[in-house]
């Protein structure tokens, strides 16, 4: 009995641990070659496991591709959540603060898989049907939880206002993340270090809250508009 016990419990550890592999080779492969060009045969190689592995974990490379974004997506969340921590009573400032610190330490994060960010950008700029699952899953939470905060921070703003209001404020992190290389040249700046980033997070929080705070100075309350 016992015998039979430990293997059970060895097959599920290499099952567990091939599906962990399958997660990270596919997420390099799909960073490299896109969602159309990787081939099942390329990300099992890269994991070392079993051609037949893929349709054993994920049914399909598809479902493999949707996995990997949740799996990357949930663990940037976890690992940096969008209040940081605040407490319950905090301030719209402090948890403007917060959410702008946690998307850029989510992004620039050295520590996270190198494909992360290509991955999301390509998928973000050729979308497939995983699309839908991941604004469902990461980024609608995530948007909710901004608006809400420049709810708070002006009222007297339509919907369409506080809409393009909270655009506005993750336009600015991705700016710093996907025009890096120009930023870099530009400024001859270092790495994005941890210090560094805490000082861009207070740039873009001031800004932004300077921004909507002119914003409801000077727009009256009107209807939502259709407009993105």
């Amino acid at each position: 009995m016992t015998t039979t016990t430990t293997a059970g419990s060895s097959a599920s550890f290499e099952s567990s641990q091939t599906k962990s592999r399958l997660l990270v080779a596919a997420g390099e492969v799909f960073a490299e070659r896109g969602f159309a060009n990787a081939t099942v045969r390329d990300i099992c190689d890269r994991a070392k496991a079993n051609v037949a592995a893929i349709n054993y974990h994920f049914q399909s490379k598809e479902r493999l591709y949707s996995a990997v974004l949740q799996h990357a997506f949930v663990a940037a969340l976890e690992q940096y959540p969008p209040t940081l921590g605040l407490p319950p009573h905090a301030s719209a400032r402090e948890r403007l603060d917060a959410f702008v610190r946690a998307f850029l330490l989510r992004i620039f994060d050295e520590g996270r898989p190198a494909w992360f960010g290509k991955l999301i950008s390509r998928e973000v700029l050729d979308p497939t049907s995983a699309l839908e699952d991941m604004i469902q899953l990461a980024i609608l939470p995530q948007y909710q939880a901004l608006e809400s905060i420049i709810r708070e921070m002006a009222p007297n703003l339509n919907a369409e206002q506080q809409r393009r209001a909270a655009f506005s404020v993750v336009g600015q992190c991705l700016y710093y993340h996907h025009c890096r290389p120009v930023i870099e040249r530009i400024t001859s700046s270092p790495q994005y270090t941890r210090q560094n980033i805490d000082r861009l997070a207070e740039h873009i929080t001031a800004f932004s809250f300077g921004g909507v705070a002119a914003l409801a100075g000077t727009a009256p309350s009107g209807p939502a508009g259709a407009g993105p």
